[in-house]
């Protein structure tokens, strides 16, 4: 197992890391929250023309690049510093692999070119209005008529469900749980944006009444194609957390050495200096857990179960405790809208929600570890 970066991996960080300093400054950040869609179309596209962002872990037979988790998760790590708002990880970490581990060649082939070309965006609804993780708790229903497949029920916090432009339901037929394609914008399905905590990643309410729905994969087999996507999008979400807890620590350091009081900067004093101090062990400690991930999706390794929930749960926690201190280490400025510490701290609680908080995954670790 090694958790070196090549040189490689190293560059392609670099190259993220300027695209988003200057595409997705806070100025814009603040701006493309308050619009409904939540994102800008030109620099989706650039993402897709210009850095191949949407299809690096997509195999090139399909129209991707061919890399793996690996560098995504570089990616995802840049992404979560820069709060960057686009449906990126609905798209690229959610729907592309659960089209990966379900879909057959034939769906591959048709599903997947316009994810790596950036032409969709596509979103995986997992929950009900129950907001219950755990894919056997899913209400939708599935059936098969004369005319072909239709879903009906109610997906809800689904990300970037009002933008996306295919939508994978997972479902239950006769012959258990399936998952569906359904196109924006067809018959039966209506769609409703939720007010977020979170304001820089869209959620909606999606309902189907018989809406027309086309089979992705076999008939009942999508159960464990989908606890894998699962797995992946979770580390794939460790990685952006810790992407968002460094860059947080970042700012408290340099805040707690420019602000004076009592005639000298605050991080002089053993107060700030312990809180500093208990980050950056969070940070460090977070990066272990998601680069044990990452490699676990990777090599597609059986221990990715327990690396994908160790990390959820870990960085989850190391998240938002750092983004919490951060606002204490800023004082009174820290609390307000006009300060960035608001979003990080937003960010980072419904980052610790999604896909099951922290409890909710040390159970689910202890039941693969057999505890």
């Amino acid at each position: 197992m090694n958790f070196g970066f090549t040189d490689e991996q190293d560059e392609l960080r670099r190259m993220v890391r300027r695209f988003l300093e200057e595409k997705s400054p806070e100025s814009e950040v603040r701006r493309l929250m308050a619009t409904p869609e939540g994102y800008d179309a030109a620099v989706w596209r650039q993402m897709a023309d210009e850095m191949a962002l949407q299809g690096l872990a997509i195999p090139e037979e399909f129209g991707g690049q061919g890399f793996g988790p690996v560098e995504l998760y570089v990616v995802f790590e840049e992404m979560g510093a820069a709060l960057l708002c686009a449906p990126f990880f609905a798209t690229v970490a959610l729907a592309a692999p659960a089209i990966m581990a379900v879909g057959t060649p034939e769906d591959q082939r048709r599903l997947l070119p316009g994810i790596a070309d950036g032409t969709t965006i596509a979103t995986l609804a997992l929950t009900d209005d129950g907001g219950s993780w755990d894919l056997a708790d899913t209400s939708t229903l599935a059936h098969e008529g004369d005319h072909g497949w239709t879903v009906s029920g109610v997906r809800s916090y689904v990300l970037d469900g009002a933008v996306a432009s295919l939508i994978l339901v997972p479902a239950k037929t006769t012959s258990g749980l399936s998952l569906f394609a359904v196109e924006a914008g067809a018959p039966g399905m209506s769609v409703e944006a939720l007010a977020t905590m979170d304001q820089t990643r869209k959620q909606a309410r999606l309902t189907f009444a018989a809406t027309p729905a086309t089979l992705v994969g076999a008939e009942g087999a999508a159960a464990e194609g989908l606890a894998t996507a699962v797995q992946v999008a979770l580390a794939a979400l460790a990685a952006e957390q810790v992407g968002g807890a460094q860059r947080v620590l970042d700012n408290a350091v340099a805040y707690a050495k420019e602000r004076i009081q009592f005639g000298r900067p605050i991080g002089s004093f053993q107060a700030i200096k312990h809180k500093c101090a208990d980050m950056l062990l969070d940070v460090e400690s977070a990066k272990s857990a998601a680069y044990y991930a990452a490699w676990a999706a990777q090599e597609k390794s059986s221990e990715l179960p327990i690396a994908a929930s160790l990390a959820k749960s870990f960085c989850s926690e190391a998240y938002f405790h750092c983004a919490a201190e951060n606002i204490q280490i800023h004082g009174g400025i820290g609390f307000t809208w006009e300060h960035h510490a608001h979003l990080y701290f937003k960010r980072a609680k419904s980052s610790e929600l999604l896909f099951g908080d922290p409890a909710y995954h040390r159970n689910l670790l202890a039941q693969h570890l057999g505890i």
